[in-house]
C-alpha cells in the first residue's frame, strides 16, 4: 500500500516513489549481497527487514526519506536514492544505492540530482553531505560528478567514513549545475553509450 504523503518525483527515465511492500524482494537481494559491503552489509534476513522497515518510519520521523527509483518506461525498480537522517548521523545526507545489475547507467545520477533538487528547492535545505567509505571508489567518484567536494572538517559518523558536501543552491546555479545537466542528458540519450569503467 502506497503512502501518499510521500511525493512522487520524475525525471525523463525515472519515477521517484516512496518504498513499498512489493519494493522489498530486490532491496533484500542487493542488501544480502556484495554490493552492500559499503553500507553495512551484508545483512542477513533479519537485519535486511529491519533497515527496510526504518527506510519506512524514516519518512514518518523525518518527514523525509530514500525514494524506490522506477524505471519510468517498464516500473521497473532499479535501486534507492534520497535524504537520510537517522539518529546520531551529525548532518543530513543524500545517499543512493543501485542494484548490482543496474549499475552504469547513470541511473544514481539523475536519481540523486532530482532528490537534491528537491531538499533544497522544496524543504529549503542549504547544504547537505554524503558520508562515504574512503574505500568505495564508484561512490566517490559519482559525488565528485555531482559537484561535491570532500569536507576534512566535516565530522564523521563512526570515524571511518569520507564526508562529502553538496554544492549549495546558488552553486549548482552556474556551471556546476549545468555540467551535471549535460551528463545527465548524456545518459538518457538511446544512443549513448558510455565507455571505460562502469560507474553509478
Amino acid at each position: 500500500m502506497a503512502n501518499t504523503s510521500i511525493p512522487v518525483l520524475e525525471t525523463k527515465r525515472l519515477v521517484l516513489r516512496g518504498p513499498e511492500p512489493q519494493d522489498y524482494a530486490a532491496f533484500k537481494a542487493t542488501f544480502a549481497s556484495y554490493r552492500s559491503r559499503f553500507m553495512g552489509g551484508p545483512l542477513n534476513a533479519y537485519e535486511t527487514w529491519m533497515l527496510y522497515a526504518s527506510e519506512i518510519g524514516h519518512w514518518e520521523i523525518r518527514g523525509f526519506g530514500m525514494w524506490m527509483v522506477h524505471l519510468k518506461d517498464t516500473g521497473e525498480t532499479v535501486g534507492m536514492a534520497g535524504g537520510w537522517f537517522p539518529a546520531k548521523w551529525p548532518e543530513r545526507e543524500i545517499a543512493w544505492i543501485i542494484w548490482p545489475d543496474k549499475a552504469g547507467k547513470g541511473y544514481a545520477l539523475e536519481a540523486t540530482d532530482r532528490v537534491r533538487r528537491y531538499v533544497y528547492h522544496d524543504l529549503g535545505w542549504e547544504t547537505a553531505v554524503s558520508y562515504i567509505d574512503p574505500k568505495n571508489l564508484d561512490s566517490i567518484r559519482l559525488a565528485e560528478r555531482l559537484g561535491c567536494t570532500k569536507d576534512h572538517a566535516a565530522p564523521t559518523v563512526d570515524g571511518n567514513d569520507a564526508v562529502y558536501r553538496h554544492p549549495t543552491p546558488n552553486q549548482l546555479q552556474g556551471q556546476t549545475g549545468h555540467g551535471i545537466a549535460m551528463e545527465i542528458a548524456h545518459y538518457q540519450d538511446p544512443l549513448f553509450k558510455p565507455k571505460g569503467f562502469a560507474i553509478d
